[in-house]
């Protein structure tokens, strides 16, 4: 039986006519060419995030022929990798010293551009406007820019997060006018295992799209439930994805008991885990975004009216899912800012819906251009600082997205072990690290041959140099007393040493 809510809506934008059956798509391949200029420039010039290094090393495991192996302790799932893998082939690297950030940043650089092309697919839900401005506010902010720039998981979690709101929307209406009804049922199963296979908070989205889902049920007009066929497609989907991508394709079946310690993990850090922020922290990051606040606020005005009209659902549901997803964020101490991408998703879609009723109560071609011109105006201010902290300012420690950021500093580390080693002559240094937490010089100290890794305390045997940080106790430095120390600035507060042994040429 047909769904009144999926075949016809109040606003026209929703009923794709012939004359704009060409200049949908257009726009938004147009847009998807700026969000690629927007990402792609510089691409490895910003230094490696800690995370960034990690995944990094990951990576390069997999390059070496290993299997991937799920860790529930302080690591994420293997989505990432089964498309960094790949990329990292196909751009010439089989090692993890041939990798480099170009390589490593290229796909979640693409995905995060792809993503505005997911909204063309959420016309028939919120109408051309609103997902247009959703798909040009992804394409130029700050947050998505520095993110999808990042070799971290959050732009591929929420690009499937929108996938499967999409999707899932397709399937509870899919009944009727779906040539083949239970495809998005498998899109559906299929983007849901890519969010747990992406991060853990995946059951958090599950949970609040659940509750916007359940109230749509009873919003006026009420709607029938999905057939459990296409129910099943997407959960047998979503098994069979699940189980392939954590069990890396087959080859390691031990994975499903780390699972089940993943969720104690999940909720001590949680807790915090040194990451403890206040319930406004998310408010701090998108207070330049007050503009679109205020314009998010009447796309909510908007769709409780249609909620309340009987009209349209889609908007009020993605309002309930906004506001569940932003209490649960906001909630949990733990907060670091790339999360805030995920607040980001449903906000920019209410900035869509916001701009969507604004034009809709100006009826006279002026007053539209006006609300064009402000709209170009307000873009133009998000590219501009989006040209200072992503471009100019991305590893500055005043830079709000730049979290515990590595220092650029930390960047001449391993040239100057070069230049050591080069006027000295040495052949195969062997390089020893002290330190409890060396992240990211494995990844700097990657191209070294002979590089290994202590915790203080720890015998390290004869090296040719030593690398500290500046907070190891002193009896513990007592042996580099006749060594020449210098410093690099790794983040804020971590500073490594450098330590030089007694007789070797030492150039400036």
């Amino acid at each position: 039986m047909k769904n009144e809510e999926c075949t016809k809506g109040k606003n026209v934008e929703s009923q794709t006519s012939r004359s704009s059956f060409f200049l949908l798509p257009s726009s938004f391949v147009l847009v998807l060419l700026l969000a690629l200029a927007v990402r792609l420039p510089h691409l490895g010039a910003r230094p490696m995030h800690t995370d960034e290094a990690v995944n990094a090393y990951l990576t390069g495991q997999l390059l070496a022929g290993q299997p991937y192996h799920y860790d529930p302790t302080d690591r994420h799932g293997p989505a990432l990798f089964a498309i960094a893998q790949p990329l990292a082939e196909l751009c010439g690297a089989r090692h993890f010293s041939d990798l480099t950030e170009f390589e490593l940043r290229l796909g979640p650089a693409i995905i995060g551009a792809v993503t505005v092309l997911l909204f063309s697919a959420g016309v028939e839900m919120f109408g051309l406007t609103a997902c247009l401005v959703a798909a040009l506010l992804f394409a130029v902010s700050p947050l998505p820019v520095y993110y999808s720039r990042y070799f971290i998981h959050e732009t591929l979690f929420v690009a499937a997060t929108l996938g499967l709101m999409l999707s899932g929307w397709r399937m509870l209406c899919g009944t009727s006018g779906e040539r083949k009804p239970w495809i998005p049922g498998a899109v559906a199963g299929f983007c849901a295992a890519l969010m747990l296979a992406c991060k853990e908070t995946a059951p958090l989205h599950f949970l609040a799209l659940g509750i916007a889902a359940l109230a749509g049920f009873f919003l006026p007009p009420r709607s029938k439930m999905p057939s459990l066929k296409f129910v099943a497609v997407a959960a047998g989907v979503f098994a069979i994805v699940t189980v392939l991508l954590f069990t890396w394709f087959g080859k390691n079946w031990a994975v499903f008991a780390d699972l089940v310690h993943a969720v104690p993990n999940f909720a001590a850090r949680a807790g915090g885990a040194g990451h403890q922020k206040p319930f406004g922290y998310y408010f701090h990051l998108i207070d330049p975004m007050v503009v679109l606040t205020l314009v998010a606020v009447g796309g909510a005005y908007a769709a409780i009216c249609d909620a309340v009209g009987g009209v349209r659902k889609a908007p009020v549901m993605l309002c309930i899912y906004g506001l569940v997803i932003f209490l649960m964020y906001s909630g949990i101490p733990y907060k670091t800012p790339w999360l805030a991408l995920n607040l980001w998703l449903p906000l920019s879609l209410m900035c869509g819906l916001g701009v969507a009723a604004f034009k809709e109560q100006i009826s006279n071609a002026a007053g539209r251009w006006v609300v064009v011109v402000a709209g170009a105006f307000l873009l133009a201010l998000l590219a501009l600082e989006t040209k200072v902290l992503v471009f100019d300012r991305p590893a500055d420690e005043k830079n709000p997205l730049a979290y515990a950021h590595t220092s650029e500093d930390l960047l001449g580390l391993a040239p100057r072990l070069g230049q050591l080693v080069a006027e000295n002559n040495l052949k195969q240094p062997r390089i020893a690290v002290v330190a409890a937490d060396p992240w990211p010089l494995p990844w700097y100290l990657r191209k070294f041959a002979q590089v290994g890794y202590w915790q203080p305390g720890q015998d390290t045997g004869p090296a040719t140099f030593f690398i500290t940080p500046s907070d190891l106790p002193d009896s513990l430095t007592a042996p580099f007393k006749d060594f020449r120390p210098e410093f690099f600035g790794a983040r804020p507060g971590v500073l490594f040493i450098l330590w030089i042994p007694p007789g070797l040429k030492i150039s400036p």
